[in-house]
């Protein structure tokens, strides 16, 4: 159960963490700015694959509608993808990704919109940059300098998703949660160094657990999963923002599936996260919007 005896022993054991400040930024051509609190990170899928079907977009005209919606829903930005890290989703190639989310990214783009890429091909990351994107959603390692070079000269941003094997399809090991935050430390160390030192100024690091992490719906991945957000804050004393992915369990809500977000976005503001990413953003903004009234 989630009360004050669970999480008071966790915030004061992890306080210097909990306390520690991360980085202010903008991206001035978008004309948004993004401090220390929670924002909104709308899911836009063009991966039939995908297995939140109420995010598949299926034609140009429906992604940006879309895309419009959710930035008017309160979305800070748009996070578009191509091929979902499903373990029985199709792999798509990377030139393929590039045809199916250009158009969109540049419609957005040309509204204003700020749009994130996910994806762990850096070819594909860099020509959706061309085509206006301003943030990288990295869900795999990429160790080429000139990738995050890139990156800084189109004064964009990058989400590094935490990944213990290549990239976000990779069937690899991933360590227990209480020894997981261990791990991520070491991983983000390394690449805030590749980002930072190629000239990159807005960086989110991202726990990642909803890549990777191949348990079946049902108690065991729920708590896995609830304990991740509630631990997330641990990665601000690295420096930079927090972002997490907002999880659902069809098996704990059932029918009711398409409010578990707003249920994890709750955790995720209790543990400082800055960025959620999220299927449900008119469910979830309102949670967020709690922030204004504390």
């Amino acid at each position: 159960m989630i009360s004050a005896d669970r999480l008071l022993p966790l915030w004061l054991k992890y306080r210097d963490a909990l306390e520690t400040p991360v980085r202010t930024f903008e991206f001035e051509k978008f004309g948004r700015r993004f401090e220390d609190r929670t924002y909104q990170m709308g899911v836009l899928n063009l991966s039939p694959d995908s297995t939140y079907r109420e995010t598949v977009c299926h034609t140009f005209e429906a992604a940006l509608y879309r895309g419009k919606r959710m930035t008017l829903e309160g979305a800070a930005m748009v996070d578009i993808g191509a091929e979902s890290t499903g373990d029985t989703a199709d792999i798509v190639a990377a030139e393929r990704q590039i045809d199916k989310m250009r158009p969109v990214v540049r419609a957005l783009a040309n509204e204003n919109i700020l749009v994130s890429v996910e994806t762990y091909h850096p070819e594909v990351g860099i020509a959706l940059l061309e085509a206006g994107a301003g943030v990288i959603n990295l869900t795999g390692r990429v160790d080429d300098p000139s990738f995050y070079e890139a990156i800084a000269f189109h004064q964009a941003g990058i989400v590094l998703c935490y990944t213990p094997g290549e990239n976000a399809r990779s069937q690899d090991y991933l360590p227990p949660a209480d020894e997981i935050f261990d791990h991520q430390l070491t991983f983000f160390k390394e690449r805030i160094k590749l980002a930072t030192d190629a000239g990159i100024e807005r960086l989110w690091v991202d726990p990642g657990f909803g890549f990777a992490l191949h348990l079946p719906d049902g108690p065991d991945r729920i708590r896995y999963q609830t304990d991740s957000i509630l631990q997330s804050f641990r990665l601000r004393e690295l420096g930079w923002p927090v972002t997490v992915q907002l999880t659902g369990a069809v098996y704990l809500f059932r029918d009711e599936v398409r409010v578990a977000q707003t249920s994890a976005a709750t955790l995720a503001v209790m543990s400082r996260a800055n960025l959620v990413r999220s299927h449900e953003v008119p469910r979830v903004q309102p949670v967020l919007n709690l922030q204004d009234f504390a």
